[in-house]
C-alpha cells in the first residue's frame, strides 16, 4: 500500500469536481472524480471550517466513537468501468471491521478522524505524475 493525503479538491474544466490524492515523496497524484456535496464535505476539512450543524460524515464519526469505534485508514482498493472503490477499517474493541465505501465519503470520514489514507499498490498505474501536471498548468497553484 501506498500512503497519499489529500492536496486538494478542485474542479476540471467540465464543471466536475476532483479530489486530487498525493503521495508522501509528492510524485504520484491520484484524481478521483466526486460529486458536488462530497467536495464540499470535503473541502471543509481541508479549510479547517466547522458548518453550524453536523453534516452526515460528522454524524457518522459521532455514532463510531460513541460505539467505540475508531477509524483505523481507508484504503482506495480498485477502479472497475471507471468507478473508483474504498475501504474502511474500523476498530472496535480489539476487532478490525473492514466497509466497503465510496472513495469520496472514506476520505471525508478519514479527514474528520486524522486517519490515514492508502492507496493499493495496483492504484498506481491511474495516478499522474505531479510534474507532468505542474509542466501542463503552467504551474502547481491549481493544486493548493
Amino acid at each position: 500500500m501506498i500512503k497519499m493525503e489529500v492536496k486538494n479538491v478542485t474542479a476540471d474544466q467540465g464543471g466536475n469536481f476532483l479530489v486530487l490524492l498525493m503521495d508522501d515523496e509528492e510524485k504520484k497524484v491520484l484524481p478521483i472524480s466526486i460529486g458536488p456535496l462530497e467536495a464540499q464535505a470535503i473541502a471543509l476539512v481541508l479549510q479547517g471550517e466547522a458548518p453550524p450543524r453536523p453534516m452526515t460524515h460528522d454524524l457518522l464519526k459521532t455514532v463510531c466513537e460513541n460505539l467505540n469505534g475508531k477509524m483505523e485508514k481507508i484504503v482506495i482498493t480498485d477502479i472497475k468501468d471507471s468507478t473508483f472503490y474504498a475501504e474502511i477499517y474500523l476498530q472496535q474493541n480489539s476487532e478490525t471491521i473492514v466497509l466497503d465505501s465510496r472513495p469520496s465519503d472514506a476520505i471525508a470520514l478519514a479527514l474528520r478522524f486524522g486517519a490515514p489514507i492508502y492507496m493499493a499498490t495496483k492504484m498506481v498505474e491511474f495516478t499522474y505524475d505531479y510534474q507532468d501536471i505542474i509542466a501542463r498548468e503552467g504551474g502547481d497553484e491549481e493544486l493548493h
